[in-house]
Formats: structure tokens, sequence, C-alpha cells
């Protein structure tokens, strides 16, 4: 199949004409260390290529919302200077939204060709922060369960489903609870998400604190689940677990899960799905800073990597996350097995419908607080 270049025609920047005066963007990511060899090694040089007088510089700023809260001191201890020293930052939700709050970031995506191909809500809300205009999601993790189908011969559909499958299945689901690992976290806001009187109103906002006060009969029955299920001690855990047969079906991420199956460490036989009404998963964000001082240097390598075949080629293909942009974009540049082994178990749709977001902040931090005081305890 003949496939386009999305990038076919980069647009001209106003950077030096002569060779050896040479633009040095500087892109800082938080995440692990992955995150840093993804732009070194394979979005750099592509990007290089086609701007030959553009040259890419990653650092990493460490794992995790610290990682993403060390640009924004970065960022704030620069805030008397005329320009910033970074260019594009790729930072967690709670980080973005913050920003965008703090006026910290430039509204670029409307400028930028690939703004129109992420419709998704997180590419408008992080956590409950409105940043349309201000973010473009790099990629999407998602978790979901996943479970073993010589067992597990009719997956449940929904968490109220998985009640009655565990209770008639003792342990035989496994998960880290609220610690050591988020594929559990996500897996318990999925369940106060479903159970408790306002279950959108985590995601979407406004906070009220007397909130609160409603979880109880949620988290009382999940305390009474936890009675029939495997602890594990984390996301890594849970996944072994799976392998060994000790459970059937446990919360994981899809990256990891998959990127495990790739690598011969868990059986091919395992299989995928998300739980009605949803459960959570987050992205990463592309953003600008507002005083960054190659703006539209920034601009076009954020184009470049949201693309279509670069989204397919690295986000997709090396790495098993969900795109950033719209799945439909990238499918033509995907083989039917890359495609499949993606999308074969959670199609776009499902993805769509299912994928939910993490809570807003205030009730991200207090479901992880009522959990411990009230299933733990």
């Amino acid at each position: 199949m003949h496939r386009r270049p999305f990038l076919a025609a980069p647009l001209a920047l106003a950077i030096p004409a002569r060779a050896q005066q040479r633009t040095t963007i500087t892109i800082a990511t938080a995440g692990d260390q992955n995150m840093v060899d993804y732009i070194t090694d394979f979005l750099g040089p592509r990007f290089e290529k086609q701007y030959p007088n553009v040259r890419v510089r990653a650092i990493g700023t460490g794992p995790g919302d610290a990682g993403s809260q060390r640009i924004k001191e970065r960022l704030d201890a620069q805030k008397a200077q005329a320009t910033t020293d970074v260019d594009v930052a790729v930072v967690h939700q709670f980080m973005a939204g913050a920003m965008v709050r703090d006026g910290m970031l430039e509204r670029y995506r409307d400028a930028a060709r690939t703004g129109t191909l992420a419709t998704r809500d997180t590419s408008r809300v992080a956590l409950g922060q409105d940043v349309d205009g201000y973010v473009l999601p790099m990629f999407h993790s998602q978790t979901a369960l996943a479970y073993n189908p010589a067992v597990v011969r009719d997956p449940p559909q929904s968490f109220e489903a998985l009640e009655a499958w565990v209770k008639a299945n003792p342990k035989k689901f496994g998960y880290n609870g609220i610690r050591g690992g988020m594929s559990g976290v996500a897996f318990v806001f999925g369940w106060v998400g479903a159970f408790a009187p306002n279950g959108v109103q985590l995601t979407t906002g406004p906070y009220d604190p007397a909130t609160r006060a409603t979880w109880g009969p949620a988290l009382a029955r999940l305390k009474a689940f936890n009675g029939n299920v495997l602890i594990t001690p984390g996301n890594a855990g849970t996944l072994d677990a799976l392998n060994r047969g000790e459970i059937a079906i446990g919360p994981v991420w899809v990256d990891m899960f998959y990127s495990w199956q790739a690598e011969g460490r868990l059986s091919p036989d395992l299989r995928l799905v998300i739980l009605g009404p949803g459960m959570p998963g987050q992205p990463m964000y592309y953003v600008i800073p507002a005083r960054a001082a190659h703006a539209e240097a920034a601009r076009a390598f954020i184009e470049f990597a949201t693309s279509p075949e670069i989204q397919a080629e690295g986000i997709v293909k090396r790495f098993n996350w969900y795109p950033g942009i719209d799945a439909q974009h990238v499918r033509s540049h995907l083989s039917d097995a890359d495609w499949n082994r993606l999308f074969r178990d959670i199609p776009p749709q499902t993805l769509a419908d299912r994928g939910q977001q993490m809570p807003i902040a205030p009730y991200f931090r207090e479901v992880q607080e009522a959990y411990e005081r009230e299933v733990m305890n």
C-alpha cells in the first residue's frame, strides 16, 4: 500500500540559513529512561533529517509526577528571563493542568497541523483542568484486565460481573491494592467510579468535599471483594502471578502486558478486557513553554512526533502504547499483525467507550486515603 508521508513538506523555519549555524531545541521529558531514549534514538534523528539545521537535545527529569514537577520548577526558576531553556516538555496530566493554570504554556495546538487528529477528552481536559489548545497527547496508557481464557471462558464485562465471578472463584483474581503499582490504584478508581452514586463526578468534577461521605457502601463492597482475592506486590507481581497460573485474571497496563508478551515473559494465550462502565488510563502530553526560545521549531517537532506515521512506528510498534492521536489515523501505517496485536481485544470503539481518565486531583488523593482507612483496616 502506498502511504503518503504526513510531513512530506516540512514548514520553513525561521532558523539560521548557514549549515554551520544550527538551532538546538531542548526537549525536557518526565518519565523513565525509555522516554529520553525514544527522543534521542528515534524521534531526534528522524526530525533532524527533515530539518537539517535543527538539532534535538533531550533531558530527562525522572519518573512519575515528580519528574513533571521538576520541569515546572525549572520553568518557574527562569520566569525573570526573556526565554526559557526548554522548548518542548513532555509532562503528566496533573502538571499540565497546573502549568496551564499558572499561565506557563503556549496555546499552540490550533496552529499545529496535527492538532485536529486528537479528539479524545484527554486532549481537552486533564484531571478536571481545561487544557484545550495547550497540549497534544504523546500517547495513551490504559489499564485493562488480563485473563487466562482457558480458565475464564466468559470474561466479565463489568465490575458487577467481576464481583460475582470472584465470589464464585476465590483467590483467582489478583491486584496490588492501592500500593506498589498504578494498575491496582486504577482498578480501585474504576471500582469506586462504578459503584459510588456520583462516580462520574470523580473524573469530570466539580470537586465537592461532601462527596467523600457517599463512598462508604462502594468501599465496604470492595473490602468484602478483597477477602476473595490475592494481593500482589505490584504491576509486575500481577503479571508474574498470571504467568505462573496463581491467578486467572487481574488488572494490568496494556503496554506492559504486550511488551512482556513480545519479550517472552508472558504467555501469548492471555487476553485483555476493559470492564464497563470503564477503567482509567492516562496520557502524557507535549507542551511548549510560553517563552520558549524556539517556539516555531518546537511546534514543528510536536507536529512530527504526533504525525500518523511516527505515532504508528514509534508509539504503537516500539512501545505498545495507544497512539496519542485517534487510532483511525494510524491504521494505514500499520500491518494487520501490528494493528491486531494492539486492538484485537480492545478495539478503538471500546477504548473510546470504556477508556476513562483518572480522577481529578483532589479525588485522586481522597480515594486513596479512603481505601487505606476503610478497606485495608
